[in-house]
């Protein structure tokens, strides 16, 4: 490069005269923005200030006192005059002008940069002018930096030079006009190009500068901003400090305003949060902040939608508009109009129904228009595989878009559409939407398709759908057991569809919720007027306190296919020989068909024993066993699960006398000792030693006498100290350790320890402690009334006590130990 050549007075003289020329046009007049979006540089437009104050197409003759080219030699002459006058020695008002002369020239393309960019150290001397007090000199410089970095060859130069170090002690200032702040941003975007320099600028902590820009009065600052934070983001180190800088609760504003905004600045919205959404749990911030990704498909596919016409009204979720009048009208406008003439002026929609309708309406409309991902103002691509593959809208048109698209015939739509219904699937709101969207309904459906990764994602959606147990019901209308009942028994399926059919049926069958639900009515706590007797019908609506024979009535109707001996054998198969995960969902849906007898004698004849043998000594040996080696902290976790959940299923088997006749009563006596001496989780311990003390309440039988705890100190010393002192003290924390201490007695299974504590009139105690203690005297309590609760003489003292009311409470509160309760009030007469 050329040295920098200071020139003489007479030069600086004309330079200086040329230079005022310039600065006399006006610098508010449109200007060129060499933007990089995406990381790709686009093509340079030039343009000039007039006289009319109006663009001038670059073609035109351009000032000829400065240069009459990009190339003429007289041009480049007086490049190096200006580069001179740039020193920090000269006069800030030619330092100035000379700034704003090199910024104009700078318009002319390529061999203008390079003409500038011959002179060594000319960078520096711009970086230095971003210090100036003067707000023309600073906007100047920064704008001509924009224009060298819009340069490949010179970008990393300018970088070198401390650039961005400079703007972004500049752009911390506390005021700066809109002018300044554009230039200095598009500088940056320009440089925000290299992945390397993305990383500084980030460092550097310019994102909260830019988050805040996109709240600017200007709007070519919006656009600056969002386009230098869209190519932050194509840099998943830097996802981070932006999403802790606030940018998804920002942008997903910016896209879900009703306000008619720049489609510039959405697109860079669109595609910053895109970028965001590839990470699983930025994905889940994005869907919490109501934008839901929906996958681009073309318009070609959706020309395979039709809408139901000249049909009664319907909400989306298929509830049918009831008919107010049969009556036809003089001139058929009430087949044509149809749901116009409705009696009732109040339907009385609730707000999940009418943002459903509302949705389903609007994009209907857009599908059958022909506009249908058109939201941007761009045109739908041909193949948008080769382009983006998703967008976002906002959750009312998301929800509703997606069910539309389960309704298309391409099945690579479908598919697609599927697995983002389980991707925003994230809470109880989503989940409820999309059932009253009608999503339940096509799901179901597609459990039926020919194709099986159709099959699969759609399982994948109705296994997240299913967490909510409001669509779990909805599920069991819709008739998802029985295709859910094929896919268990179609053993050519794979394993991952398997489980997903297992999991739902799990929760569709779940004896939590199944027991859950009788203190629930139509959505109402029903637990007080059950706690006072009250039971009465008021203001419309049908209050329904089920007993256990009417629990097993209104159940019978929806088991379908799941209760048939194939799939029984099925389950059972499962229970013998699958993952921890699969083990305990197949013992939990066992457990549930054990509660209706008509099912025991079939669950017996399938062979329960040898399944129930098969996991405590196979997979529980293999978890615990010291011998056996050590697993990962989530394998023992899920192997402990299953234990449990196998434990509970024999537990509830042991009601029916068929099965108890039935089974080797003393080896499942000698499997159950063993798990206890192993260091297995305290709430396994818990499910084993309950199963354990009502395995030998049945039979009759004692524990080994040979017991090293000495069993005559513990019956007639320790026992009686510790529930009187659970009687008599005033000290909670007296309560809660002989409580605990209890606890871990009757814990070793041994059924004289539980009978003792029952004898001794510890159960009212316990209930009062339950209700009143401590969290941890509160889980003592009701493990050791769990465990009482084995013994079916000890029901009535617990029910006497009040346990019931009080273990209703604690359900409904769904606070930490409302599982424990709930499994002590399955055990009792309720």
């Amino acid at each position: 490069m050329a040295s920098i050549v200071l020139p003489n007075c007479c030069k600086l003289k004309t330079a200086s005269k040329v230079a005022r020329s310039l600065r006399s046009r006006s610098i508010s007049t449109v200007r060129p923005m060499f933007l990089f979006r995406r990381g790709i540089a686009p093509r340079i437009f030039l343009v000039r200030a007039s006289s009319d104050g109006n663009a001038v197409d670059a073609k035109h003759e351009l000032d000829k006192e400065v240069y009459e080219s990009g190339s003429n030699k007289s041009g480049d002459a007086y490049v190096g005059l200006f580069v001179g006058m740039l020193g920090i020695d000269n006069d800030p008002l030619d330092r100035e002008e000379a700034v704003l002369a090199l910024w104009k020239y700078s318009q002319g393309g390529k061999q203008c940069i390079d003409a500038i960019m011959k002179f060594r150290g000319c960078v520096n001397l711009i970086i230095n002018l971003l210090k100036s007090d003067s707000s023309q000199t600073c906007e100047a410089a920064a704008a001509l930096l924009q224009t060298l970095s819009s340069d490949n060859s010179y970008r990393d130069l300018v970088a070198e030079s401390g650039v961005i170090e400079e703007l972004s002690s500049l752009l911390n200032r506390p005021s700066l006009t809109a002018e300044i702040k554009e230039q200095s941003i598009c500088a940056l975007w320009n440089l925000s190009v290299s992945e390397e320099l993305r990383v500084k600028i980030a460092n550097m902590g310019l994102i909260p500068v830019f988050i805040k820009s996109l709240d600017d009065d200007q709007l070519k600052v919006k656009e600056a901003a969002g386009g230098v934070l869209a190519n932050l983001s194509l840099s998943s180190s830097n996802h981070a400090i932006m999403v802790e800088a606030g940018i998804i609760k920002k942008l997903a504003e910016l896209l879900s305003t009703t306000e008619k905004a720049s489609n510039v600045l959405r697109q860079e919205a669109m595609n910053i949060l895109l970028e965001l959404a590839k990470d699983e749990f930025y994905k889940i911030l994005i869907v919490e902040e109501g934008l839901v990704l929906v996958p681009l498909i073309g318009a070609a596919a959706y020309k395979s939608f039709r809408p139901t016409t000249h049909a009664w009204p319907s909400l989306p979720d298929g509830t049918e508009i009831q008919r107010s009048s049969s009556t036809a009208s003089r001139y058929g406008a009430s087949e044509l109009l149809l749901g116009l003439n409705l009696q009732d002026s109040n339907p009385q929609l609730d707000e999940a129904k009418v943002n459903a309708v509302v949705g389903r309406t609007h994009q209907q409309f857009l599908a059958r228009i022909g506009a249908i991902e058109l939201e941007d103002g761009t045109k739908p691509q041909a193949n948008p595989s080769q382009n983006r593959q998703f967008t976002l809208l906002p959750w009312v048109d998301g929800i509703a878009r997606l069910v539309l698209i389960l309704e298309l015939e391409d099945d690579s739509a479908v598919e697609r559409a599927a697995v983002s219904i389980a991707d925003t699937s994230i809470n109880e709101h989503m989940r409820t939407s999309f059932k009253e969207a009608g999503a339940v309904k096509n799901l179901v459906e597609l459990l039926g398709h020919s194709n099986e990764s159709v099959i699969f994602a759609a399982a994948h959606a109705l296994e997240r759908l299913s967490i909510s147990y409001e669509v779990c019901k909805t599920m069991e209308v819709e008739g998802v057991v029985d295709p859910l009942v094929d896919i268990l028994k179609n053993t050519n399926h794979s394993v991952g569809l398997i489980e997903k059919a297992v999991n739902i049926l799990a929760r569709i069958f779940d004896p939590n919720k199944a027991m859950k639900s009788k203190f629930y009515v139509n959505g109402l706590n029903a637990s007080e007027k059950a706690y006072n007797g009250v039971h009465r019908n008021s203001g419309g609506v049908k209050e329904l306190v089920m007993s256990p024979d009417d629990f097993s009535e209104l159940r019978a109707v929806n088991r379908g296919k799941v209760s048939e001996l194939p799939v029984i054998s099925r389950l059972i198969e499962i229970l013998e020989s699958s993952s921890a995960d699969l083990q305990m969902k197949a013992a939990s849906i066992l457990e549930y068909l054990s509660y209706f007898e008509l099912h025991v004698d079939i669950i017996t004849s399938a062979g329960i024993e040898l399944a129930i043998r098969d996991v405590f000594r196979k997979k529980s040996m293999d978890a615990f066993d010291e011998e056996s080696g050590e697993l990962s902290p989530i394998e023992a976790e899920e192997a402990g699960r299953a234990i449990s959940a196998t434990s509970q299923l024999l537990a509830k088997l042991l009601d029916s006398r068929k099965f108890c006749e039935s089974i080797d009563s003393d080896h499942f006596n000698i499997l159950l000792r063993k798990l206890l001496k192993f260091n297995i989780p305290l709430e396994v311990k818990e499910s084993v030693a309950a199963c354990l003390v009502k395995l030998e309440s049945l039979s009759g039988s004692l524990l080994d006498p040979e017991n090293p705890i000495n069993k005559e100190v513990i019956l007639y010393e320790t026992i009686p100290r510790l529930v009187e002192r659970l009687k008599s003290s005033l000290s909670p924390e007296e309560q809660e350790a002989s409580a605990i201490e209890l606890k871990q007695i009757v814990s070793k299974g041994a059924v004289e320890y539980t009978r003792a504590v029952a004898a001794e009139g510890a159960i009212f105690p316990l209930v009062k402690l339950v209700e009143d203690g401590s969290e941890r005297a509160s889980e003592a309590g009701l493990s050791i009334l769990y465990n009482l609760s084995m013994d079916s003489e000890n029901h009535p003292a617990i029910i006497a006590a009040g346990a019931v009311p009080v273990l209703r409470r604690i359900v409904l509160s769904e606070g930490q130990q409302w599982r424990r309760a709930l499994h002590l009030l399955r055990t009792l007469p309720t």
